[in-house]
């Protein structure tokens, strides 16, 4: 289908500038999942291709989303050194209440949709090479909401433990996969048989996990000997705050503050 074409079936599809809603915190650290920050040559695919899943335009000034429900997806664009098979983020995942309804629009507006491996499952690759693994789920609440983050690695108890320890994240299984869960998101953690590429400078750069208080989650990192590759700024007159780190592993982590409008 054409570009063309695709944008106006975007826009039939979806409402613009939804206010955007993030999970709530449950523990002391207060992490919840924040945003997917993306990256493709061409930006404008990409964001075509996210509100055609089922995403909805928000907005922060200065910056600009693909808001669902539990994730801000953030794009950027610029060359990209790889998908994000290959890498130690392996995927993401979303649910939606009914999968083949949810197909059909997808093959509708443009998109190339893979079967799974058993009935409720689907696959779809995002300009620039972000694959996103689709669950049906039909109690969930939205036709559409973020589920997971899909890790490979050949340390899985060490990956568990240590989002457990830097970030609050409750151990434990996903089906078959060793998991650990943090409000919004579940953090599968799958078996590799070498260490993967690092996610920066890939088409899923880095990850985004928001707090409502970002100086003492810093503090927390800090005093388990978690360094940071760049410490607590802020955005211009926003009140977002953002500090950067990576874990043991080759994840690009960005922790923010006040992210969501």
């Amino acid at each position: 289908m054409a570009r063309a074409a695709l944008l106006v079936t975007v826009l039939l599809l979806v409402p613009a500038h939804a206010d955007a809603q993030l999970a709530e915190p449950v523990s002391e650290l207060g992490v919840v999942m924040g945003h997917l920050h993306v990256a493709a040559p061409d930006a404008d695919a990409a964001r075509q291709f996210w509100l055609a899943l089922g995403g909805e335009t928000a907005t922060n000034p200065p910056l600009d989303f693909v808001s669902f429900p539990g994730v801000l997806v953030m794009i950027r664009e610029t060359a990209v050194s790889g998908g994000t098979v290959g890498s130690v983020i392996n995927h993401v995942g979303f649910q939606v209440r009914d999968i083949v309804a949810a197909s059909e629009r997808w093959t509708a507006a443009g998109l190339d949709v893979e079967e799974g491996g058993f009935p409720g499952q689907r696959w779809l690759m995002a300009p620039g090479g972000v694959r996103v693994e689709i669950l049906e789920n039909a109690d969930i609440a939205t036709p559409i909401r973020m589920h997971h983050l899909h890790w490979n690695t050949t340390e899985i108890p060490e990956m568990q433990g240590w989002y457990e320890r830097a970030f609050g994240a409750v151990p434990g299984m996903r089906g078959d996969f060793v998991a650990a869960d943090l409000p919004g998101v579940n953090l599968t953690f799958g078996e590799a048989d070498a260490v993967l590429a690092p996610t920066e400078g890939r088409a899923f750069d880095h990850v985004g996990f928001e707090t409502a208080d970002l100086q003492g989650l810093i503090a927390h990192l800090e005093s388990e000997g978690i360094a940071l590759d760049s410490g607590y700024r802020e955005i211009g007159d926003s009140g977002v705050a953002i500090a950067f780190l990576t874990d043991p592993w080759g994840t690009y982590i960005e922790l923010t503050q006040n992210l969501a409008p």
